[in-house]
């Protein structure tokens, strides 16, 4: 057991939900206090991508999986420049980590980071509560921060909810920067970044892709300066109620017929683009095993998600819309939301779950293949 976690394992910490129910456990990472909506992520790996997902901005993120920690931190797998939760609730962290890339323990990464965490929870009963109540506000507190229960329960319930929050740009890139092709340079893609992973020009790249990564804040104007061949709306954290800019930019891309793909908050943007709305889901899905059909194939994907949010869309058919016809390409075989739009009349798609996958599976990387196809189709 290295320092750290002694210190750590010897902190009492609290975790108190916005309903007033109380987990008590040892702190783990950073010690102190955290606020943020809590979320359950089902993935048994990947926790490093998870916890560096801007995605998860504003979240406190518990693990289902009792053994997190146990391959440590390597400074490859991030998939952004600094760990995005707000909170991170584990039952049973590893206690010496074990894999060759690993430089130090997830402990250490989250002290360093100040990321308040808790363990020693039963996740299995905090998950159900979740499932059954919903997503709500928590708060982590520890060390001198746990007081009475009525104290940390206020703090709790003043802290902002998730409905209405706009936070694309507060983990958005500042400045455009420049992801260059492998191999040969086929196409140029103008990506919007609303909270974009590594992973994902990485993945255009491979296919003779330039990706010019911009801000969240970027013009129409901005996006056509790079000249591109497609443009691409990323993932990213918040309502996607609040994000009138990427909607009004996407339109934009609409109306010039400029090949297009967008995922998870992309996704969103695309469809409040065509016209439909967007609602809160009761727990949201997040991991690595949510089960996906391709309406188009009938082919079924297992695949990584990472939204609170979806769009509201007709599933029983092509629907019209300013721009064209739009079918529902994909949706969730667990509860049938809409996991992907596909427009019939112009070069446009979006999924609601992750094809990059750094931590897999990659049962969806065809996707990026298939906006190639797009770009490809739109040069012929």
């Amino acid at each position: 057991m290295t320092t750290s976690t002694r210190k750590a394992a010897k902190v009492p910490a609290v975790l108190v939900l916005e309903d007033g129910r109380v987990f008590r456990g040892r702190a783990y990472g950073a010690v102190g206090e955290t606020l943020g909506e809590a979320v359950f992520s089902t993935g048994m790996t990947g926790y490093q991508e998870t916890l560096t997902d801007p995605s998860y901005h504003r979240q406190v993120v518990v693990m289902t999986a009792p053994h997190i920690g146990n391959t440590g931190v390597n400074d490859e797998d991030p998939e952004s420049g600094r760990i995005w939760v707000a909170g991170y609730v584990v039952r049973d962290p590893a206690r010496v980590p074990s894999n060759w890339r690993s430089v130090r323990t997830l402990d250490e990464e989250l002290t360093a980071q100040g990321v308040v965490g808790i363990s020693g929870v039963d996740t299995r009963a905090l998950t159900r509560h979740l499932r059954e109540r919903g997503a709500m506000r928590v708060g982590i507190f520890s060390g001198d921060a746990v007081t009475d229960e009525a104290t940390m329960l206020a703090k709790v319930r003043s802290a902002p909810q998730m409905t209405g929050a706009d936070l694309a740009a507060e983990v958005a890139t500042a400045e455009p920067y420049t992801v260059p092709a492998i191999g040969t340079k086929r196409f140029t893609v103008a990506a919007v970044d609303l909270g974009i992973k590594g992973m994902t020009p990485r993945r255009m790249a491979e296919r003779g892709v330039e990706v010019h990564v911009l801000p969240a804040t970027a013009t129409l104007d901005d996006v056509y300066a790079v000249d591109p061949d497609g443009v691409f709306f990323s993932n990213g954290p918040g309502d996607p109620a609040t994000a009138d800019h990427p909607v009004s930019v996407m339109r934009g891309v609409l109306e010039r017929s400029t090949p297009l793909f967008g995922i998870c908050f992309g996704n969103q943007v695309l469809g409040r683009a065509l016209g439909f709305g967007t609602y809160k889901l009761k727990y949201g899905h997040r991991g690595i095993n949510q089960p996906v059909q391709d309406r188009t194939t009938g082919k079924v994907e297992v695949t990584a998600h990472n939204h609170g949010f979806a769009v509201d869309a007709p599933l029983d058919g092509p629907s019209d819309t300013p721009y064209g016809r739009v079918e529902v390409s994909h949706v969730c075989l667990n509860d049938g939301v809409v996991e992907g739009l596909r427009l019939l009349d112009r070069p446009a798609f979006s999924v609601q779950y992750h094809p990059e996958a750094a931590a897999g599976p990659h049962d969806a990387a065809y996707l990026f293949d298939r906006f190639v196809s797009l770009m490809e189709g739109q040069r012929a």
